[in-house]
């Protein structure tokens, strides 16, 4: 938390993606960090301590919403970690996502009733 509100930590490289999701998580009162890159994303998330992540599958490199994952399972992240893809319900359906380090996935484009709902859920608001 920062100044009272929960951080939520975007990684994705798609600007109009990030955008979308600031508007979503600042009319709702969440603090939101983003990054473009999983390089910037580890970084951020460093510095930031997050409450909660959504990752992007697919962004510069084939794997590296996944490998950035693995990355955050490996150094003992405890915040819940959400994938943003537009396969995600395929995904879901053929992949057991607690496997990789995530708490669930969410569909592109993101439907923002879900993604709060899923926020005060794993947030415990």
């Amino acid at each position: 938390m920062q100044d009272g509100k929960y951080v939520i930590l975007c990684l994705d490289d798609d600007q109009d993606v990030l955008d979308v999701l600031r508007t979503i998580l600042e009319a709702n009162d969440y603090t939101m960090i983003e990054a473009s890159s999983a390089e910037e994303g580890l970084k951020m998330y460093k510095e930031s301590a997050p409450d909660f992540l959504i990752v992007d599958l697919m962004m510069e490199e084939v794997d590296a919403g996944t490998n950035f994952v693995k990355e955050l399972k490996a150094m003992g992240n405890t915040a819940p970690v959400y994938m943003l893809s537009s396969v995600g319900d395929q995904l879901n359906m053929s992949t057991d996502t607690s496997d990789l380090g995530l708490s669930g996935v969410f569909q592109k484009p993101i439907n923002p009733t879900t993604l709060l709902t899923t926020l005060k859920q794993k947030l415990g608001q």
